[in-house]
């Protein structure tokens, strides 16, 4: 794609400059998670705590996050992805923050709903989470075994168990995903739960990347839901299960593309600056990653503004995800070989980085699963060969 706009490239600057406020913190909070309550005053958090507000939550008075709310369209914010996960991938995926949560919200949310939830992250830095992933199913619907049973007042009671869900030991307020009892495939429905309801539980699992996101698990045991706060009941039933998921993934995934990118950029740079006299093969290698993190990142870009111009093309975005994530993985491998053996103990940013990008790979889909949806993009004929 042509050059970023303007405005964009502003946004641009900034988010360079405030990653690396986050860079700062990074072995930090890999260390110890907890330390980012030390971290909301950063811009770049301050940022992340508002940028999936909607347009009319515009936000004027001293509370934190203050300011307009920014609703960004999708290329923009693959645009501060990148910078800010150059930054640390895993301080920007943990901020709080409506994240996934505030797409869904877009998808399936009533303004009622919107309110809600958006007052709540008004009043101070909130963590939210995304519940979809089951043990030993994943994320696939048809076998999902959280459910949700009527009550007979519209509303319901909630059990099961999700896994791998970032931010979950944290939040205040979370998305989850549930089948209706007696019901199949079509009876999945997302709800809004209030993690300080009794039955709601969560606790942070061991992880070797991206520590600092805290990927948690949860366990439900009879969580009241009232009728307020299940999403998409103005919608068909075939537009709250699955069809409201690839919407939100849709919209995500060039960011997590994004993500891989900068983490990329952080360990292609890192060598650049730390090892200043590169000589014959090296400085071949080094020059090759970088062409190759250049031409991913147009690659992004695109499948940004594909979503953007149509929020149910997501095929290019596959393709992004995919490369950006093999790259990521790449890079992050060969970076300390360039400073010889014991080069993870010895550059722990280094280390970090090459965790965190395997991280990455399991982010809304593996790569097998965006090669099989940028096959069925070709087949389709909704994507060219090109």
């Amino acid at each position: 794609m042509k050059a970023l706009p303007e405005p964009l490239l502003t946004t641009q600057r900034y988010a360079r400059l405030w990653a690396e406020d986050l860079r700062a913190g990074a072995v930090e909070l890999d260390r110890d998670p907890d330390t980012i309550h030390d971290l909301l005053d950063l811009p770049a958090v301050r940022l992340l705590s508002g940028h999936l507000a909607p347009p009319d939550w515009n936000r004027t008075g001293p509370e934190h996050g203050a300011g307009p709310a920014h609703g960004m369209p999708t290329l923009e914010k693959a645009v501060i992805s990148e910078e800010l996960a150059r930054g640390d991938a895993a301080t920007m995926v943990g901020s709080p923050g409506a994240s996934m949560c505030g797409v869904l919200l877009g998808v399936l949310g009533s303004q009622a709903q919107k309110d809600w939830m958006y007052s709540r992250l008004a009043e101070r830095p909130t963590w939210t989470c995304f519940a979809l992933t089951e043990p030993e199913r994943g994320s696939a619907i048809g076998e999902m075994t959280t459910v949700l049973t009527p009550v007979g007042d519209g509303s319901y009671l909630l059990d099961g168990e999700k896994r791998y869900v970032g931010n979950a030991a944290r939040a205040d307020l979370g998305a989850v995903f549930a089948r209706v009892a007696g019901t199949e495939r079509l009876g999945v429905m997302a709800v809004l739960v209030d993690t300080s309801d009794p039955g709601f539980r969560a606790e942070p699992l061991p992880t070797l990347g991206l520590r600092g996101v805290q990927l948690s698990r949860i366990t439900l045991e009879r969580v009241h839901v009232p009728a307020e706060r299940v999403l998409g009941t103005h919608l068909p039933p075939t537009r709250r299960g699955m069809w409201s998921i690839l919407s939100v993934f849709n919209q995500l995934r060039p960011s997590v593309a994004a993500i891989a990118l900068g983490i990329a950029r952080a360990a292609h740079e890192y060598v650049g600056e730390n090892r200043k006299e590169l000589r014959g093969a090296e400085r071949e290698l080094w020059e090759t990653l970088g062409r190759r993190i250049e031409a991913a990142r147009g690659l992004v870009y695109r499948a940004a503004v594909a979503v953007d111009r149509r929020p149910s093309d997501g095929h290019l975005a596959s393709a992004a995800k995919a490369r950006a994530c093999e790259l990521a993985e790449e890079v992050t491998l060969h970076a300390p070989r360039f400073f010889g053996s014991g080069a993870r103990l010895d550059h722990p940013l280094l280390d970090k980085l090459a965790r965190d990008a395997r991280g990455v790979e399991f982010m809304e889909g593996t790569r097998t699963i965006q090669k099989l949806n940028l096959f069925q993009g070709l087949h389709n004929g909704k994507i060219g060969r090109a």
